[in-house]
């Protein structure tokens, strides 16, 4: 019997599917219904979505022509983590947390579709090879697996103070 190859998977494709994921999430907090599990899913999305970017993409596809990207990303990131930890204390309902909601759905819309979708991932698919993007997706998705599963938005309130460090 024939071995099956082994399915690769897209650092960009697993990427873009989250940033569609929270996109929904963001649709569902602004229709109402339940609005506190829309919430919750769409932290720990965040949270893990993030911290697979700063400890395995973004590190791995450092370049001399990627570098002030990505150290504006983290950056952005903090801005998020920042405004997340603050809906994180705040009342569902209240008119703050929809004000606060709609703000972090503007900074997380323009770094994941203007600067990671529009302008990184095109310079990255021309730098790099399927087997290259292929693993570092099925790294990026253990660990992408191994930390949704552990409440990962209780970890952004103390990851607000600095952007994650990158390599130099």
């Amino acid at each position: 019997m024939a071995k099956q190859p082994k399915q690769l998977l897209n650092a960009l494709d697993l990427l873009t599917d989250q940033h569609a994921q929270i996109d929904q999430l963001f649709e569902q907090i602004e229709r109402g219904g339940n609005r506190m599990a829309a919430f919750t899913q769409l932290a720990d999305l965040l949270a893990a979505h993030a911290a697979i970017e700063e400890k395995i993409f973004y590190p791995r596809v450092m370049s001399e022509q990627t570098r002030d990207m990505l150290h504006e990303s983290v950056e952005e990131h903090l801005a998020i983590k920042r405004v997340l930890a603050d809906m994180l204390t705040m009342d569902i309902d209240s008119d703050e947390f929809m004000a606060k909601a709609s703000v972090l759905k503007e900074e997380v819309s323009h770094h994941a579709h203007d600067e990671e979708e529009d302008t990184l991932f095109p310079m990255l698919r021309k730098a790099m090879d399927a087997e290259q993007l292929a693993g570092i997706g099925n790294d990026l998705l253990a660990m992408f697996e191994a930390v949704i599963g552990t409440s990962p938005r209780k970890q952004v309130p103390g990851e607000t103070r600095k952007a994650a460090p990158l390599p130099a």
